[in-house]
């Protein structure tokens, strides 16, 4: 029979059974597997007759008799008494190796499951089961873009002194990342600034790690529009990458620069970047960050202002990648910039569609959020539809608190153009006004390790 026939269906129910025995029942059944009487199994101390009345349940066995009894058998005295070899530490760790192991499979996992399995490390005082539990719950939280829960479970977790930037770099990356997503770059270059130093104090050598940590500083930066400090601790790491042959590094450098590009209002120089990023992930097997490349470069090309076609291009593409399984974050991005290039072929209607869609897909990203309510007052300007003005506002005060500086700049100066469109001069010489000096702070060039990298 094979493992999915009956005999492991068998199995399955058998172990099941042992389990949920009584003391009195396993010793029966251990006795008659060794075809051994109750005489046979008695010793001084414990009579045949004492081993009798534990079998039928009438007596609980002392820890000597437990022993004895266990010895003869040839089992622990703690299988005999609960039917596991596992203390509660133990039994504590298998539950959580299982989730851990199902949620990295999954992608998610039952949160009353993984509440309970915290509830009772906490109780017993397992302080390292606790926190793996803590990862565990924020991991899954992460995994639903659920983003508060996520960033109360990690940042309960990274107070413990278990949890350090060298021994668990993916739960500071989770949570830096769910900052950036939920608005607060700010919060994001802290935590991944502390993991650097964490890493220069513990691991100085793994510099695979450090080049993680640096890229994602690098985009939590931007976000905040601090491109000179962003180009900076990429360029610090650009010439050591030499050293790295994993695509993957490579990859988050060059999306680096590409972020670092796109803010900077050069849409060309962001899409040579992000194409080479697409280049070496095609090599590999990753699927979802190949959906990511093609979707940055599909933004570089929406940018750009002339490569509509190669946006929808890559948009299409990305889709195809991130399946039918696809996380709503990511689809969210895309059916925003759909909407954006139909806007750009002239289809409101179906402009106006895409952008509705990718509103209800990220109710929980504010950043997001804003985008996609500027790709609806963009279709909405384009079909004539008064409503634009009201979109166009939410769209600019949710990206002034949420957004990068170059969306806001752009929203504004998106919002200006339609303002000067419907005859409202004065009100977008102030828009235009309060772009410029944001534009302001896009600035800089590429550094010499930049460009060689």
């Amino acid at each position: 029979m094979t493992p999915g026939g009956s005999d492991g269906m068998i199995r399955t129910v058998a172990e099941k059974q042992q389990l949920t025995e009584t003391v009195g029942q396993r010793l029966r059944r251990l006795r008659l597997e060794r075809r051994l009487s109750q005489r046979d199994l008695s010793a001084p101390g414990v009579s045949y007759a004492y081993i009798s009345r534990i079998e039928a349940g009438a007596r609980r066995p002392s820890v000597k008799a437990l022993r004895m009894l266990a010895k003869t058998l040839g089992v622990t005295p703690g299988y005999l008494e609960t039917g596991s070899d596992l203390d509660d530490t133990g039994a504590r760790e298998l539950r959580l190796a299982d989730v851990e192991l199902r949620l990295r499979l999954d992608g998610e996992i039952d949160v009353l499951e993984l509440q309970g399995i915290l509830d009772d490390a906490t109780e017993h005082a397992d302080v390292a089961a606790a926190t793996r539990a803590q990862i565990a719950i924020g991991m899954n939280a992460a995994a639903r873009a659920d983003h508060a829960a996520t960033i109360a479970a990690l940042e309960a977790a990274i107070d413990s002194e278990l949890v350090t930037a060298a021994s668990r770099p993916d739960v500071f990356l989770t949570l830096g990342y769910t900052y950036a997503t939920a608005g607060r770059p700010g919060r994001a270059v802290e935590l991944f600034e502390r993991g650097l130093r964490e890493l220069a104090e513990h691991a100085p050598e793994d510099l695979a790690t450090k080049i993680r940590f640096t890229t994602y500083l690098s985009y939590a930066l931007t976000d905040l529009g601090e491109l000179q400090r962003a180009k900076a601790v990429v360029s610090e790491v650009a010439a050591a990458s030499e050293e790295i042959t994993d695509p993957y590094t490579r990859v988050r450098l060059l999306w680096s620069l590409g972020r670092i590009a796109l803010e900077q209002a050069k849409p060309q120089l962001a899409l040579e970047n992000f194409r080479r990023a697409v280049a070496l992930l095609e090599a590999t097997e990753d699927t979802l960050h190949l959906a990511r490349a093609h979707i940055a470069c599909a933004d570089a090309a929406i940018t750009d202002g002339h490569e509509t076609e190669n946006a929808i291009r890559h948009l299409l593409q990305a889709e195809r990648l991130l399946g039918a399984r696809a996380d709503l974050d990511d689809l969210a991005v895309v059916r925003r910039m759909q909407s954006m290039c139909a806007t750009q072929q002239g289809d409101f209607a179906a402009a106006e569609r895409l952008g509705q869609e990718a509103l209800a897909m990220s109710p929980d990203q504010p950043n997001e959020h804003g985008q996609a309510w500027w790709a609806i007052a963009e279709a909405r300007a384009g079909a004539g539809d008064p409503d634009a003005d009201e979109a166009f506002e939410r769209g600019v005060e949710l990206l002034h608190v949420h957004g990068t500086v170059r969306h806001y700049t752009n929203v504004l100066r998106a919002y200006g153009r339609y303002l000067r469109e419907v005859g409202r001069e004065r009100e977008a010489l102030d828009v235009f006004e309060r772009a410029a000096n944001v534009a302001s702070n896009l600035q800089g060039e590429p550094s010499t390790a930049e460009r060689e990298l």
